[in-house]
């Protein structure tokens, strides 16, 4: 939460790891509605979303990390999906690699947005390959900040 609102300027968050009760979460930070919401953890926080979202709602899908390591027969269903219905809500999934045709342009503009401070970004280095399991582990464990990348030396 700290990161998110110091580092990168957001005017507030919160852990969605560390709530009880989403719905009331989400009335406080969101009193008037959601307009946008970018999935990517899925379950209960999926459902307490679409009990927030206002009419024409976005939801873009990139993952649901919340139900990753669950058997699909054990997955948390949501239960309010006629929310989607009734507030004509888009939800749509989508991968990065649909989109590599437009990486170039994506370039330029991002380098852009660097350039003049308007995105910043963290960045963990693992060094060596033996590394691997370690840095794959951080991705699902909450204990890393940003991208992580493993430095490989090439063997000379």
């Amino acid at each position: 939460v700290r990161l998110v609102k110091e580092e990168f300027g957001y005017d507030d968050a919160f852990n969605y790891n560390k709530e009880v009760d989403f719905d009331a979460t989400l009335s406080k930070y969101f009193p008037n509605g959601i307009d946008i919401y970018l999935e990517n953890v899925g379950g209960k926080m999926l459902e307490a979303v679409l009990n927030h979202v206002n009419p024409h709602a976005r939801i873009p899908v990139c993952g649901m990390i919340s139900q990753y390591n669950q058997i699909w027969t054990e997955r948390e269903g949501v239960r309010n999906l006629l929310n989607i219905v009734g507030k004509e809500v888009r939800m749509e999934g989508f991968l990065v690699g649909s989109y590599l045709d437009r990486f170039a342009d994506f370039t330029v503009e991002m380098e852009g947005y660097l350039k003049q401070g308007k995105i910043s970004s963290k960045i963990k280095i693992y060094e060596g390959i033996q590394s691997f399991a370690e840095s794959l582990g951080s991705l699902f464990s909450s204990s890393n900040f940003g991208k992580v990348v493993i430095e490989v030396n090439k063997p000379r």
